[in-house]
């Protein structure tokens, strides 16, 4: 997840014309690079993260959705780069109390974005890079894992939405398995899972979330009506059912904002190809969404 929280640096011009590789854009600030980073920080919270992960899952579960998240946090940062954004190295958030041993990973961007290709493409690489991996390892996890009948799950088993995407390549690797045997997941299974479901929770078209800055991207001003349906959906699916599984979400995209700022430039075209992808993501997040994530 990227969030666009760091003070917009000040702007430099070269004689009124930014160079982006070979091609002329219209005048846009360029941001100073970043102060020094403290790369200590990056490496501490990661060993830690593993170190949480380990203790939840094992080192194949670990390793598996670690992969996943570095993934899509690089694929921010990388696009970041070659667009001459401000940005830094990914903090992971090591919680062993969690599911999955941790929070997550984020990625600090300067708020001074050039114009809304440069936002599209950042906020769509990082999903597409953490796919590039989950849907490969879920879909071996899936293979290794066991099919048992209903009746052998132990008692305190937690039991796993899911997303047509799993279900997808449940039915691949092991055919219809009918109502009377479940799937005793692999470690890389779950983790797969995990990743799956995180990008789908990075893909909420709202606010600093990925999906938010794609939503606006692709939308402009209309992406607040989007992001307030969707907020407002979810809201009322927890009112309606008595339940609080996404009260937590809800509070922290109420704090952080609901509706997306303006990137300077927010007239450039996106192009076909970029509103393609966009269609793409968003068929992602059908796939890959559970509003009922987890079951005790």
């Amino acid at each position: 997840m990227m969030m666009s929280t760091m003070r917009p640096v000040e702007p430099t011009f070269s004689n009124g014309v930014e160079v982006y590789g070979s091609q002329q854009a219209p005048l846009f600030p360029v941001p100073r690079p970043m102060p020094r980073q403290r790369l200590w920080l990056h490496v501490l919270l990661f060993v830690l993260t593993i170190g949480s992960t380990v203790m939840v899952g094992g080192e194949i579960f670990s390793a598996g959705l670690l992969s996943i998240l570095l993934a899509h946090e690089f694929g921010h940062y990388f696009t970041a780069r070659s667009y001459r954004v401000s940005v830094t190295l990914p903090y992971f958030i090591p919680f062993p109390l969690s599911l999955f041993g941790t929070l997550g990973a984020v990625i600090r961007m300067s708020s001074l974005i050039p114009h809304r290709r440069a936002l599209f493409d950042i906020a769509a690489a990082g999903p597409l890079a953490g796919l590039v991996l989950a849907i490969p390892l879920t879909y071996l996890g899936i293979t290794l894992s066991e099919v048992v009948p209903e009746g052998a799950m132990p008692s305190n088993t937690i039991t796993l939405g899911e997303p047509l995407l799993f279900q997808a390549m449940g039915w691949l690797a092991h055919g219809n398995m009918g109502d009377d045997v479940s799937l005793l997941l692999h470690p890389l299974a779950f983790a797969g899972w995990a990743g799956m479901f995180v990008t789908a929770l990075n893909l909420l078209p709202i606010g600093q979330l990925d999906g938010g800055h794609i939503a606006h991207a692709l939308f402009g001003a209309k992406s607040r009506l989007v992001a307030q349906a969707m907020f407002g959906g979810l809201a009322l699916y927890c009112v309606m059912n008595q339940t609080f599984t996404w009260i937590p979400l809800l509070l922290l995209l109420l704090f952080f904002g609901i509706q997306h700022p303006r990137s300077f430039d927010d007239g450039l075209p996106l192009g076909s190809t970029r509103r393609a992808v966009g269609l793409l993501l968003g068929l992602v997040f059908v796939f890959c969404f559970s509003l009922v994530p987890i079951q005790l």
